[in-house]
């Protein structure tokens, strides 16, 4: 019932947002009268804003087109290399690459948004090195009869994905997946296997939620799995291919994200509005640069959702050595040779101060030479990965870690452990 109320909204605003496209124009039309007056930039501005923030969003495309390296610039070429139905893998590079360039998996968060949220960690990498990154697939368009996908199958996911790239490849994980990114290096470092990667960079991930715990973590733990089930879990309509999958759809963790800093979106729309009417085209195309991909969201299964909820954010059974695969516990002591990188914001309010940087603790078997934590100073969640700090700050941090780390032979020197702003 909640998911055909919300595609019965989505169709009355796919009609509104035509209509106020409509009267936007009429309001700045030559033809007009009011035009020559204050009134039509205003209408026009008022009903522009209403038009971008109602109009319906597919998935965005990444477009990354050339990069610049060195003074060169160089096309970019993105390739589909491995599909499965629930998400593909895909790869970046540029004829400009060094022979010896290394390969860098970017594990892209299931949490709402589309890969395409990394456009920037994307772009920054692909400079200097081969990008592999999870294109996870909207769930409402995965038919039933491709199975379910739960945690164990997101950690078998990256297995694969980094047996697909090979050996010798780095890991990089953005926020949610940096538990099941760190599960598949312990997995794989208990097997010896030999594409295990060689460094994981893990970037504003929950990986202990005790430590700082915030607001997302509060919402987790004051509700049981039960409410979970009850409000936020819907069954996919007949008008899609995953008709009569359970997921948690993208409309309500958007409704989730907005509501977080309310008053900070309707500020943002409102500088929006204030842009239009003085015709400030460049500052108002920022600004609805940054919300369609904020805006494009895509569902879930539910069976992965509430895994995660329970496992990661209740449980916590990663740093609490209970975490389980496929019935085996996952020993993060496991992970003896794999280099890791623990980088939080300063200001992260999504992930709070210590969480990520826990990675390094639970590692008990790890060398410290083989660890490194990095806080960015005046840095949010979303500026870890992108962003004028990120490249300029954040991403030489992982290409130096990556470097200093390019096979399991032990090197004298480096930062080590300690941390580093």
């Amino acid at each position: 019932m909640l998911y055909n109320l919300y595609e019965a909204q989505r169709a009355w605003l796919s009609g509104a947002c035509v209509a106020a496209s409509a009267i936007s124009d009429w309001a700045t039309s030559p033809w007009n009268p009011l035009s020559h007056t204050g009134l039509g930039p205003v209408v026009s501005s008022a009903m522009e804003v209403f038009t971008h923030a109602a109009q319906p969003r597919g998935k965005p495309a990444f477009d990354i087109e050339t990069v610049t390296v060195d003074g060169r610039t160089w096309p970019v070429t993105e390739s589909l290399v491995l599909h499965r139905p629930f998400g593909n893998l895909l790869h970046f590079h540029h004829a400009g690459l060094a022979a010896d360039a290394p390969k860098l998996l970017i594990v892209a968060p299931m949490s709402g948004h589309y890969a395409t949220l990394l456009r920037g960690t994307v772009a920054r990498m692909v400079e200097r090195a081969h990008v592999y990154i999870t294109d996870w697939a909207d769930a409402k368009l995965v038919p039933l009869s491709e199975g379910r996908f739960d945690l164990d199958d997101y950690i078998d996911h990256v297995i694969g994905f980094l047996e697909h790239t090979g050996p010798d490849t780095h890991m990089l994980a953005v926020c949610q997946p940096s538990v099941p990114a760190y599960a598949a290096t312990a997995v794989m470092g208990a097997e010896r296997h030999p594409c295990r990667p060689l460094s994981l960079t893990m970037m504003g991930g929950p990986i202990d939620t005790r430590e700082a715990p915030t607001s997302v973590n509060d919402v987790a733990v004051n509700n049981s799995i039960a409410w979970f089930k009850s409000n936020v879990i819907a069954t996919v309509p007949l008008t899609y291919p995953g008709a009569g999958r359970k997921v948690y759809p993208g409309f309500l963790q958007l409704t989730g994200f907005l509501s977080m800093n309310l008053q900070a979106h309707l500020r943002s729309h409102y500088q929006l509005f204030q842009h239009l009417v003085a015709g400030d085209g460049e500052s108002a195309d920022a600004t609805k640069a940054f919300y369609e991909e904020y805006r494009s969201v895509c569902d879930m299964t539910a069976d992965f959702y509430l895994q995660t909820v329970e496992q990661v954010f209740q449980k916590h059974a990663l740093p609490k050595g209970e975490l389980m695969h496929r019935g085996k516990p996952v020993d993060p002591g496991a992970i003896t040779d794999t280099a890791l990188l623990a980088i939080e914001g300063e200001k992260d309010d999504i992930s709070g101060i210590g969480q990520t940087r826990a990675a390094l603790t639970i590692a008990t078997n790890l060398p410290d030479a083989r660890k490194r934590y990095f806080m960015a100073p005046e840095v949010g969640h979303y500026g870890i990965f992108n962003g004028s700090k990120w490249r300029r700050t954040i991403a030489p941090v992982v290409e130096e870690w990556m470097a200093a780390h390019s096979s399991r032979d032990e090197k004298p020197g480096g930062k080590g452990l300690r941390a580093v702003r």
